[in-house]
């Protein structure tokens, strides 16, 4: 049965990792010591799951958790240093420490190293997140042993409302946008100018078209903005929205 250790220390375990092309080791101490820490582990890098929304979502969110008091967010899973630094560069997950548990021994400490050999993965860790206060564990939400890959439970928000359920949340900017349009230009630059962060949809990649857009949008021109699935219009109605 997998058990919570809120209570006790983290594991103290060396992880060899790479930095600029070179061979570093870190310690558990220097992660933790002194330190307010959310970590989410996971079955693998490049998983389903793991890549469509356990990691971007507290990507999304690292901004709200510093503003309550975390140091780091870190992304812990049994992959070596050089799957981790892909996948992290895959996600433009900049705001993530990632931390490779190749060995297993992190999550092996944690009594959350399980075997998956069933699918071919071998020793994995079950999937979980964690609030650490200076090497203490204080909070963990872990998934129940169930049949598949279940994520119910270690989500970045359900760890962000036990921090902080009154935390105020970011909005979720959609920008439909197509190459060479300078009204859509307008419109990324009014955003970024903003400080707001923003997914770009760009028409012709990705299989994204115009007729795909008006069907998802019930608009064919472009661009097209929605902020927290309202729409918004273009340039001109994102500019006057934004300064209400």
């Amino acid at each position: 049965m997998l058990q919570s250790r809120e209570g006790h220390e983290v594991p103290k375990v060396t992880f060899p990792m790479r930095v600029n092309n070179e061979w570093e080791k870190v310690t558990s101490e220097e992660l933790f010591k002194g330190k307010t820490v959310v970590l989410f582990a996971l079955p693998g890098a490049f998983t389903p799951t793991c890549s469509s929304a356990h990691l971007p979502r507290f990507n999304e969110l690292a901004g709200v958790f510093k503003m309550n008091g975390v140091d780091s967010i870190i992304c812990l899973s049994v992959n070596d240093p050089f799957v981790m630094e892909a996948w992290k560069e895959d996600q433009h997950a900049e705001n993530i420490f990632f931390l490779p548990d190749g060995n297993g021994e992190f999550s092996a400490g944690m009594g959350l190293l399980v075997d998956k050999s069933d699918i071919g993965f071998g020793k994995r860790s079950w999937r979980y997140s964690m609030l650490v206060k200076d090497g203490v564990i204080e909070k963990m939400f872990i998934e129940a042993e169930e049949p598949g890959d279940p994520f119910n439970v270690s989500d970045a928000d359900t760890l962000l409302n036990y921090i902080n359920p009154n935390a105020s949340l970011p909005q979720q900017i959609t920008l439909f946008s197509k190459p060479g349009c300078p009204h859509c230009a307008r419109a990324r630059k009014i955003l970024i100018e903003k400080s707001y962060r923003f997914e770009d949809i760009e028409l012709g990649s990705h299989g994204i078209s115009f007729s795909s857009l008006k069907a998802v949008t019930g608009q064919g021109t472009t661009p097209q903005v929605y902020i927290d699935g309202h729409h918004i219009g273009g340039a001109d109605e994102l500019e006057a929205w934004l300064a209400k």
